[in-house]
């Protein structure tokens, strides 16, 4: 959904998912920050390149990395949830911004949601899976 700003500049907005986190993202027009929960986006992401390069790669896709700001209030999960929602959020902003870029991102996987979840453990076993020891004696 396209919305303005209170300094009147356009913002496009995308929800992203990920197991139990949920990302609300805004793009901006700007120099191509990262801003999650107010703080900047390496030092919410402990600073671990590959989180950050998951959040920038729909817009290193599209060749617009240095053009947008990203907004995001994210809340559950861990922080590979954050990212993996930050990432879709930031892609279905993108399709807002302009409908053609919907088939790139959609290629390359951005606005499909990982579906897996943690398993439910099962009475009688350890974990979701895993049995006790066996004893033949």
């Amino acid at each position: 959904m396209q919305a303005t700003d209170t300094n009147e500049r356009v913002v496009y907005l995308g929800t992203g998912r990920r197991k139990s986190a949920i990302a609300r993202v805004r793009l901006v027009p700007g120099s191509g920050e990262i801003n999650i929960n107010g703080r900047p986006g390496a030092e919410h992401l402990q600073g671990n390149p590959a989180y950050l390069s998951t959040v920038k790669a729909p817009l290193e896709t599209l060749g617009l990395e240095s053009e947008y700001d990203i907004l995001v209030n994210v809340r559950g999960g861990g922080l590979t949830g954050h990212a993996d929602a930050i990432k879709m959020g930031v892609a279905r902003a993108l399709c807002e911004l302009d409908p053609d870029n919907r088939k790139p991102l959609k290629v390359e996987g951005y606005l499909t949601r990982d579906p897996r979840r943690k398993e439910r453990k099962k009475y009688g076993l350890k974990k979701a899976r895993k049995a006790p020891q066996f004893s033949k004696r």
